[in-house]
C-alpha cells in the first residue's frame, strides 16, 4: 500500500523535473539567438539610432545626417529636445496628412472587415458554386503586383478612364476618383482584401457544424447565427484581419502615391517627401515615429484580443 502510494508522487516529481530542465535548456535560446541577433543589428539599432537623432541627438552616427540634412533642431539638454517634434505637429500639412491617414486606414479597415465577413459568412452558411466565385474573386488580388493594381486603379477611374468613358457614351458625366482619397480607399481595400478573406474564413470554417445546426432546430435565422454564434467564435481571427488591415493601410506608401492626391496625402509618401524632396530627415523620422505608436497602438489591440482568447480557453 505504501509503495503503491509514493510510487506515483515520485513518478511526479520526477516528470515536473523533466520538464524544468527541458524548458531551462539553452537549446532553444542558442537556436533562437541568430534571428533575434539579426533583428536587433538590422531593426533595433537603426530604430534607437532614429529616435536619438528626432530627439536632437546628432553626433556619432548620425553626424553626418545631421550635416547634410537642413533644419535639425541639436539637443539643448541631456535628455534631447522635443522641437523637431513641436515643429511638424505644428504644421498644418502635417495635421492634414495625419488625418487623411487616419480617414483612409478607419474606412479601408471598415470596407475590408465588412466585405471579408459578408464572404466567409456567405461561404460558411450557404456555399455553393456563387461562394466559391466571390472567394476566389477576393483572392485574386493577391497574385497582381501593387504598383501594378494601382496605376490600374489609377486610369480606370481617372478623368479619360473607363468609368467617364461609360458615362460619356450616355451623355452623362461620370465621377473622376483619380488622385483624390476615394481612390486610395479603393486601392487600400483592393490590396487588403486577400489575406482579411483568407483569415476570416478559415476562422468561421473552423466552427462546429453541430452548433450551427443546432441554432437553425431552436429556430435561429441567419442574422442570429452570425451575430450569436459565428462572429463570437471567430473573433480572434477577425481582429488579427481587421489590425493586419490597419497597420498595412496606416504605413501604405505605393497605393497613395500612385492614386492619391499631392496634398493631403497620406504620411508614408509625406514623409518620403520630406526625405528626398525638402532634405528634412529629422522631420521625416518624427512622422516615421508617428505612424509607429499609431501602429503600436493597433498592435496592442490585437495583443488585447489574443490574451483575452488565452484566458478564455484557460490557458493564462
Amino acid at each position: 500500500m505504501v509503495v503503491n502510494a509514493v510510487a506515483p508522487a515520485r513518478a511526479a516529481k520526477e516528470s515536473r523535473k523533466h520538464r524544468t530542465g527541458a524548458r531551462l535548456s539553452p537549446l532553444g535560446f542558442v537556436m533562437a539567438l541568430p534571428p533575434i541577433l539579426m533583428v536587433l543589428l538590422f531593426v533595433g539599432f537603426p530604430v534607437v539610432l532614429a529616435l536619438a537623432f528626432s530627439l536632437g541627438f546628432t553626433g556619432g552616427l548620425n553626424s553626418i545626417v545631421s550635416m547634410i540634412g537642413l533644419n535639425v533642431h541639436k539637443a539643448d539638454a541631456w535628455w534631447g529636445t522635443f522641437a523637431a517634434y513641436q515643429e511638424v505637429f505644428s504644421n498644418p500639412q502635417f495635421l492634414a496628412d495625419l488625418g487623411v491617414t487616419i480617414l483612409v486606414t478607419l474606412v479601408s479597415a471598415v470596407i475590408v472587415l465588412f466585405m471579408a465577413m459578408g464572404i466567409g459568412l456567405y461561404l460558411r452558411m450557404r456555399g455553393g458554386w456563387l461562394a466559391n466565385v466571390l472567394s476566389g474573386l477576393a483572392v485574386i488580388p493577391l497574385f497582381i503586383p501593387v504598383v501594378i493594381a494601382s496605376w490600374a486603379i489609377l486610369t480606370f477611374y481617372s478623368g479619360d478612364g473607363f468609368i467617364r468613358s461609360v458615362f460619356a457614351q450616355f451623355g452623362l458625366q461620370g465621377p473622376t476618383w483619380g488622385f483624390t482619397v476615394v481612390a486610395i480607399v479603393i486601392g487600400s481595400v483592393w490590396t487588403s482584401l486577400p489575406f482579411a478573406v483568407l483569415m476570416i474564413a478559415s476562422g468561421l470554417q473552423a466552427i462546429p457544424d453541430a452548433m450551427i445546426e443546432t441554432a437553425r432546430d431552436a429556430g435561429a435565422g441567419f442574422v442570429r447565427i452570425a451575430v450569436s454564434i459565428m462572429m463570437p467564435m471567430a473573433f480572434v481571427p477577425i481582429v488579427i484581419a481587421g489590425t493586419f488591415t490597419a497597420i498595412g493601410v496606416i504605413g501604405s506608401f505605393t497605393v497613395p502615391y500612385f492614386t492619391g492626391p499631392n496634398a493631403p496625402t497620406m504620411l508614408g509618401v509625406s514623409l518620403t517627401s520630406y526625405f528626398t524632396s525638402y532634405n528634412q530627415p529629422q522631420q521625416s523620422i518624427v512622422m516615421a515615429f508617428t505612424i509607429f505608436a499609431a501602429a503600436a497602438a493597433i498592435g496592442a489591440f490585437y495583443v488585447w484580443a489574443n490574451f483575452r482568447s488565452a484566458k478564455d480557453q484557460g490557458r493564462v
